[in-house]
């Protein structure tokens, strides 16, 4: 499995390019490493923490960041397993958060608080995938 910490910069620019004025939910899957790995200067670095452990901590520091940008977490699943795609994708944290707007994602991402709390995310992630998706008419038929 790949790993997928952070956006690359060209992923990033794509994001931007899109509409910002609308809102957004961010499809979210995580699996965690069997350790946090934190950078060896960080106060937790020698911690013994686990990924979810750490991931933990990057969600109660960023959530009064969330809650100010009128953001939230949609739906929440837990993993059972692949039905079509890659076998080897397990992944410990499904969910989806909604914002506002790309404004909202824009500010968090940039907020010096987030910034100091993604530390956490990256210790605790082994790989992952963030997907944007925007409105799309609801029915009763796939496609």
């Amino acid at each position: 499995m790949t790993a997928y910490i952070d956006p690359d910069r060209a992923q990033f620019e794509t994001f931007k390019t899109l509409d910002r004025d609308q809102p957004i939910e961010m499809l979210n899957l995580v699996k965690f490493r069997d350790q946090a790995a934190y950078l060896a200067d960080h106060d937790l670095a020698n911690a013994n923490l686990t990924g979810a452990q750490a991931y933990r901590n990057y969600g109660v520091e960023t959530a009064p960041i969330i809650a100010r940008l009128g953001a939230s977490i949609l739906w929440r699943g837990a993993f059972q397993t692949t039905l079509i795609g890659p076998a080897d994708e397990t992944w410990d944290q499904v969910f989806i958060a909604r914002y506002p707007d790309a404004h909202a994602f824009l500010e968090m991402v940039t907020d010096p608080a987030y910034r100091a709390a993604v530390v956490h995310r990256q210790a605790a992630v082994e790989t992952s995938r963030l997907i944007r998706c925007g409105a799309a008419q609801g029915g009763g038929t796939f496609g």
